[in-house]
């Protein structure tokens, strides 16, 4: 076994690399650019050696550094987590050369794996599904309907030279082949001076299904069951399970088998992933084919883990080592759910911006996980793991993945790691930049969600026209009501206390009118430690509330609810179950003279472009005194390593250009006035 490795990465799977090593009892090195130079993963590896600048490009991408710091600490072998240069073919055989370990998969299967045609090609000659198709000169009409029929209906007709939905045509019999195949031909040319087509299966109701596989140098390969990926939000992954509540044990097995021969037909060993599209419309789950293999540990392993009790970088580590595989296929069960949600530092409420900036508070449910056995390591405490690498007062840095941590959760059923999924985010406090926790949330209570009828493309069908929270029932509000009365009454009683300048205690037996998010009106009466809303029947309220707290648990007859309480102005905020709430509370006879204040009118600023976000003006398209029109690009902004076209609204006159391509960007900074 190794003595001392290097992880070859940073943030959170550095983090989690380091806590299984450590329990192996091997020393760990951490590898650092100047923007992770406190980060949490350098302070918890034995040694830490830097790189280089933030841009990873001059830092985590350097292999000649890495091995260079492998030389200097004596690190035997190197872990390189994902991204970065986990599946370089280079970079491990660079490692080879050197002496030097890598955990990881032989770097020819790294080079098999990585090329999208010859993968494909191995697939098929190993007998796995691939999307059946014809890509090649398809001369004409009934040439198409031959080949349709022979792959089988539906069928995607496109534009080989296509894009942005033009030339494309969906034909689910032999006539709409026969009346589209010339349409799609004449769009091509007409839009890209090129009239080829190709033609392959369309996969109703996708769903990402993949399968996760683990070998040894000794020629043994399992798989350890699935995991449904199919929540995505632009081809990126939001939310993961495992198992998928689509497949079947019989559909467990051939996917798990095909995938087998695939990891064989290549000498795989060591964690790998094969990843698949799978029709939801057939019921019999026989229409699975193949997509790509990530040579590598994926970003949600935890939830196979959870599932599993494996701990897929010990044995990882152990494969690099030379060691076999202490289990079977056969010792590979299904132990109750697990469920996954990323936690990004993105806005959902501003179209799922990137949102860069200081961690001013950061409260996970759970402090990590521990790592004494499969209960409270690979499941976390009470079925609640957090894998993360960022802390309080931290910076969430624009050159490198917007991920903030992992939320895994675990139950005996879906349900019951659904119910700890929104429970833990409840209580996931983070503070000082846009986060994805509501919208995280939302998903987990959303009926479809619930049934397990997901594909690919539940985010854009459910949120079509953006995230705006999620929605309120009937007994919530009436919670929220009371919560926000009992938050207002404590501040209250506290501020009588002070020198009794308002006459002594205050008692909570009064009334409070409360409006939540400037709509109805709610009537919240307190009669010692009970409370009604509006005239209804009164019930056992339990809250330790003190002021100044942010995060209160408070028990409202059969119900407990967990409220992040922030004060903004008059309004309180209350946020709980994937939205946030404004509360104004008031004494009845002012909410009377409320009604008749008039409603202050926000200020235009649609003379304006402002920046979205933080990030970096990298491109300014206009100067002063030219005429733009509604929807041209105006200026790009680069964050968290996405470019962000920003375009004009209306039509205008630009009158100034406050900024300059090159300034890095705050929020609400102006870039552009317009006439």
């Amino acid at each position: 076994m190794f003595s001392k490795i290097l992880i070859a990465n940073r943030g959170e799977i550095a983090c989690r690399v380091i806590k299984t090593a450590r329990r192996m009892g091997i020393k760990t090195v951490a590898v650092y650019s100047d923007a992770d130079a406190r980060a949490p993963f350098v302070k918890m590896a034995d040694e830490s050696v830097r790189l280089g600048p933030a841009p990873a490009s001059e830092s985590y991408l350097k292999a000649e550094l890495i091995i260079d710091a492998c030389k200097a600490t004596g690190a035997e072998a190197v872990h390189p987590g994902y991204g970065f240069l986990s599946e370089r073919t280079s970079f491990a055989e660079a490692l080879a050369a050197n002496g030097i370990a890598f955990i990881g998969p032989p770097a020819n299967a790294i080079a098999a794996m990585g090329d999208k045609i010859e993968s494909k090609k191995l697939a098929m000659q190993a007998g796995v599904n691939v999307v059946p198709g014809f890509v090649g000169e398809i001369e004409d009409t009934e040439l198409a309907v031959r080949i349709s029929n022979e792959i089988g209906y539906p069928v995607m007709m496109k534009a080989s030279a296509g894009g942005g939905g033009k030339g494309m045509r969906l034909a689910y019999t032999e006539k709409d082949v026969r009346e589209g195949f010339e349409s799609v031909k004449r769009e091509g040319l007409n839009s890209f001076g090129d009239d080829r087509v190709f033609i392959e299966k369309f996969i109703l109701d996708p769903r990402h299904i993949e399968i996760q596989i683990l070998g040894d140098q000794q020629g043994n390969i399992l798989y350890l069951n699935e995991r449904e990926c199919s929540i995505q939000r632009r081809h990126q992954k939001v939310v993961e399970e495992a198992p998928s509540p689509f497949v079947t044990p019989a559909m467990r097995k051939a996917m798990g088998e095909q995938c087998v021969a695939l990891a064989r037909a290549v000498a795989y060993y060591s964690a790998g992933t094969v990843e698949l599209i799978v029709s939801g419309a057939d019921p019999t789950g026989e229409s699975f084919y193949f997509l790509e293999m990530n040579t590598r540990l994926q970003v949600e392993h935890p939830v196979t883990e959870a599932i599993t009790g494996i701990d897929l970088v010990e044995q990882m580590i152990r494969v690099a080592a030379g060691e076999a595989l202490p289990f079977t296929q056969d010792d590979i069960k299904i132990d109750g759910w697990s469920i996954e949600n990323r936690v990004y530092a993105e806005d959902p409420y501003r179209g799922f911006l990137p949102s860069t900036g200081r961690l001013t508070r950061y409260r996970p449910p759970v402090k990590g996980w521990t790592d004494d056995g499969a209960e409270n390591g690979r499941r976390g405490v009470a079925g609640v793991r957090v894998d993360d690498g960022v802390y309080e007062g931290g910076e969430v840095s624009m050159f490198y993945d917007p991920m903030i941590a992992k939320l895994v959760t675990w139950g005996r059923t879906r349900d019951e790691a659904a119910d700890r999924q929104v429970a833990a985010l409840d209580a996931f406090e983070i503070e000082g930049l846009g986060h994805n926790v509501d919208f995280v949330s939302a998903i987990m209570q959303h009926p479809r969600f619930r049934s397990g009828e997901l594909t690919t493309g539940f985010i854009a069908e459910e949120y079509p026209d953006g995230f705006h929270g999620a929605p309120l029932d009937e007994q919530l509000t009436g919670d929220l009501a009371a919560i926000a009365a009992l938050i207002a009454t404590a501040h209250e009683v506290r501020a009588g206390q002070v020198d009794g300048q308002l006459g002594g205690p205050l008692t909570l037996r009064h009334e409070h009118v409360v409006r939540l998010d400037g709509g109805v009106e709610h009537r919240v009466r307190f009669n010692i430690d009970r409370v009604s809303v509006d005239g209804g029947r009164e019930e056992q309220l339990d809250c330790d509330y003190i002021p100044g707290q942010r995060l209160i648990e408070a028990r409202i007859g059969d119900r407990t609810r967990i409220v992040k309480v922030a004060r903004d102005k008059a309004n309180w905020k209350l946020t709980t179950r994937g939205a946030q709430h404004r509360a104004i509370v008031l004494p009845p006879h002012v909410a009377e003279l409320a009604r008749h204040m008039i409603e202050k009118v926000p200020p235009d600023l649609s003379k304006f472009l402002l920046a979205p976000m933080p990030g970096l003006l990298t491109r300014l398209d206009v100067q002063v005194g030219e005429k733009v029109e509604a929807g041209q690009p105006i200026a790009v902004m680069e964050a968290m390593k996405m470019e962000n076209i920003l375009r004009a609204e209306k039509t205008g006159t630009v009158k100034a250009t406050p900024a300059s391509a090159g300034d890095s960007m705050a929020v609400d900074q102006v870039i552009v006035e317009f006439e």
